[in-house]
């Protein structure tokens, strides 16, 4: 069984440039839940479907994920409501640092309005699930040990002090990860992680780089419905999968340069 795994980032009207792109309106949204309940789906959180894959347990019929990047303020206006009307789990895939009343944690740059701690308190009451992306929102294949440990810790130890749950799941800024970023989460205790890929998810894929797909502005209801029954899949994401692949070789080399500047 091959299971999709959506990746939405903003929910909004007029979003600012910066997230456009990856962002879809809130009636297209609702549009796009309305086609899954109708086609019977059955949406789970991401360390649901995660744990059942790694355990080789049940699923249920036509299992699908929802996932929302960053932790925009949006998402607690134009989302919630109508997942909370079809009975919808999600995860929030949430960047601590950019947290809108961060205080003394704020880190990084964030590109719009974000979740407050009291909104993400309702979220987690409302049964979505909170999971991590970070602290910064850094590009984690970049950074040298000690600072990749910390942005994975800090995330970690935040949503875990905030909601009293052990969070073992996170989610690759940009999307970008190695062996290395890898090994690193698993050592800080995560134990399921996001790509992106833009393929569907299986059983035996590797726990901690379950791809997920892009879902985004110019993402006509046609083509949702033939993305979520996984029908030309290939075609519709060559162009994100060339750019993937191509940007991976460059990102490799601009760390092993990195990091023999750090030792000259």
């Amino acid at each position: 069984m091959r299971i999709p795994i959506l990746m939405y980032h903003a929910v909004s009207d007029d979003p600012p440039a910066a997230t456009r792109r990856l962002s879809v309106r809130p009636g297209m949204l609702a549009a796009q839940l309305a086609i899954l309940r109708a086609e019977k789906f059955t949406p789970l959180t991401f360390t649901a479907l995660a744990r059942a894959l790694r355990e080789d347990a049940p699923l249920p019929a036509r299992p699908i994920v929802l996932t929302f990047d960053d932790g925009y303020a949006d998402f607690h206006r134009e989302a919630l409501p109508p997942l909370t009307h079809y009975g919808f789990p999600a995860t929030v895939f949430l960047t601590t640092g950019w947290v809108a009343d961060a205080g003394t944690d704020a880190a990084g740059s964030p590109l719009d309005r974000m979740l407050s701690w009291g909104q993400i308190d309702e979220l987690d009451s409302a049964g979505i699930e909170v999971a991590a992306h970070s602290h910064s929102h850094a590009q984690l294949d970049q950074l040298p040990e000690a600072a990749l440990d910390r942005e994975l810790r800090t995330s970690k130890a935040l949503l875990e002090d905030r909601t009293g749950r052990e969070v073992a799941t996170l989610a690759y800024p940009f999307g970008y990860s190695n062996a290395r970023v890898r090994d690193a989460a698993r050592s800080a205790g995560y134990r399921h992680a996001a790509a992106v890929a833009n393929v569907a998810a299986r059983a035996g894929a590797d726990p901690l780089a379950l791809p997920r797909l892009t879902i985004r502005r110019s993402t006509s209801l046609p083509s949702f419905r033939r993305i979520i029954h996984g029908e030309g899949l290939a075609r519709a994401f060559f162009l994100d999968r060339t750019l993937t692949q191509g940007f991976a070789v460059v990102r490799r080399g601009r760390h092993t340069a990195a990091r023999v500047r750090a030792r000259g």
